[in-house]
């Protein structure tokens, strides 16, 4: 038996057909141009379905379900999307339009949510019951896995940690219009602000030459200057991480899962990322408590929102 995964972006759709060892044996991509309608994104959808099929050799008969990732917010037993800005949907029937093309059972859930079960099914997380998956992108995302299954709350909203505040009265401006919102710190775009900043006020740093010019300045390079030695680069890792970890340590105060997953394309520094923001939350835990909750970064990369959406209709 296989399964359909689909990473449904504003700017791209992207399907994967994943086996019951949970890998991805076929994809097929296209472009989504949201400004057509809801019709012809899920007809354009519906072909890619039938492209992995094609390439695989196989039929609709040998597929269990189809699972979606979208930004905004689902319905996921309904195969409802409520509201996605970038796809322009609102209150769009996902599973009955795909229905005209293809019969299947399809489900639908947010795009962080169905990454952050994939690590849960088959990455970092694999075999925990709880477990809060974290991405540092350009803003910052969540999913909340509670007893193997991705907490949405009570009106499908849930898991938007990047708008909780860690600052008050004087944050920084978020897009959501509140002030103060973890990710106006702890985004990867949060970190590549800093670092131009900080090379603008201290033009001695390596962060400039190693990277061309302050305006290519990203995050790797941050950690490229460290590995120089670049003291400025450590200085706004340090604040960085710090802020980072003010955020996780909340999340564990609240729910106190199994195990942080950090992901997005900054975990790809591995224990350099992960280390430090182990001993910054251990230093910040309530009461001088012992910190149980293991911090890790994802494994699985950009697969891991097709390989979670694939499996969508097992964990809801």
């Amino acid at each position: 038996m296989f399964y359909i995964g689909i990473d449904l972006g504003g700017t791209t759709i992207k399907v994967g057909l994943v086996d019951e060892n949970y890998t991805i044996v076929q994809t097929a991509v296209g472009p989504t141009l949201p400004e057509r309608g809801a019709e012809a994104v899920l007809k354009d959808t519906a072909d890619l379905c039938f492209e992995v099929l094609n390439k695989q050799g196989i039929s609709v008969e040998d597929i269990d379900s189809i699972g979606i990732g979208s930004p905004g917010m689902a319905i996921p037993k309904e195969g409802i999307i409520k509201h996605a800005n970038n796809l322009k949907f609102d209150n769009v029937d996902v599973r009955g339009i795909l229905n005209k093309h293809i019969d299947l059972p399809v489900y639908v859930d947010n795009d962080a949510n169905v990454a952050g079960l994939g690590e849960v099914i088959c990455g970092a997380a694999k075999g925990k019951n709880s477990a809060i998956v974290v991405t540092l992108g350009t803003g910052v995302g969540g999913a909340i896995i509670l007893d193997g299954k991705i907490f949405g709350g009570a009106f499908f909203g849930a898991g938007e940690i990047g708008h909780t505040t860690i600052r008050f009265g004087d944050g920084r401006q978020c897009s959501c219009g509140r002030t103060g919102c973890w990710e106006q710190y702890a985004s990867a775009n949060a970190l590549i602000s800093d670092a131009k900043e900080a090379s603008e006020k201290f033009p001695h740093t390596k962060m400039i030459a190693i990277a061309n010019g302050i305006e290519n300045i990203n995050a790797k390079i941050v950690f490229d200057a460290i590995e120089a030695g670049d003291e400025t680069a450590q200085d706004v890792l340090n604040q960085y991480l710090k802020y980072v970890a003010h955020g996780v340590t909340n999340l564990i105060n609240v729910l106190q899962p199994e195990i942080v997953v950090i992901g997005g394309g900054v975990s790809a520094q591995k224990e350099k990322l992960t280390d430090p923001i182990k001993t910054f939350v251990q230093e910040e835990m309530y009461g001088g408590l012992k910190l149980d909750t293991e911090i890790t970064y994802a494994t699985l990369g950009n697969d891991a929102g097709i390989i979670g959406a694939a499996f969508l209709a097992k964990y809801l």
